[in-house]
């Protein structure tokens, strides 16, 4: 059995932890870990305790888990391949875009250093994945925003950089109201003690709760 698809388990592990660390510059401790994965607190001990084993990730006295260099090299490969799989099924499969993500999870374990290059010579060398995410060994600015719509005051605007990708429903909310990578959204009110803000995305407006708001990155403030 090839190599990728054996090493299913690890994979999805240390590309959650790189995308808790690097993509939402969190924590990532293992409950959180649990949860992402969808899978028993138990389960995910074990796993961690292997990729420790490996060499593959690191767990300070505060049981927050980062990446090893060994561990990073092999989480930015798969996430690489994720997000030309997420290219090739939208911008070629015409996939909807709200599907991209658990799709491209399957294919992302089918991908090999033999197919990835044709498939990215296909696609024409994209920088970013549909949701807006660099791709590591492909995109030269690996740099990610760290502000995000709440961080606007109001009568701000600014450009999409990414949205949080692994939520479908909510994916779908965003397509509606054609909250896509570098569209203007402007914070009309911030209704902070009832937890909401007030946006205008082009014509469209919409009320969104702080939860969401935190989970879309913007770029070129003004």
């Amino acid at each position: 059995m090839p190599k990728q698809v054996t090493n299913v388990a690890s994979d999805d592990a240390l590309t959650t932890i790189y995308r808790i660390t690097n993509d939402e510059n969190d924590e990532a401790k293992a409950a959180r870990i649990s949860e992402r994965l969808g899978i028993r607190a138990a389960s995910v001990s074990g796993m961690l305790s292997r990729l420790k084993r490996d060499k593959l990730i690191f767990i300070d006295k505060k049981k927050n888990v980062t990446l090893t260099k060994t561990g990073l090299d092999r989480a930015m490969q798969m996430v690489r391949r994720h997000r030309i799989a997420e290219c090739l099924l939208v911008n070629k499969f015409n996939l909807e875009w709200w599907r991209a993500y658990e799709e491209a999870h399957l294919f992302e374990h089918a991908f090999s250093e033999i197919t990835t290059p044709l498939i990215v010579k296909l696609l024409n060398n994209p920088m970013r994945s549909p949701f807006g995410y660099p791709i590591p060994g492909i995109s030269k600015n690996l740099s990610l925003s760290r502000t995000t719509i709440f961080d606007l005051d109001q009568g701000q605007s600014a450009l999409v950089e990414r949205v949080f990708e692994e939520d479908e429903n909510l994916l779908q909310f965003f397509q509606e109201i054609e909250l896509f990578p570098d569209a203007t959204v402007k914070l009309e009110k911030k209704s902070q003690h009832v937890g909401t803000i007030s946006i205008a995305v082009g014509n469209k407006k919409t009320v969104i709760g702080i939860d969401i708001a935190k989970k879309i990155w913007i770029k070129n403030v003004r």
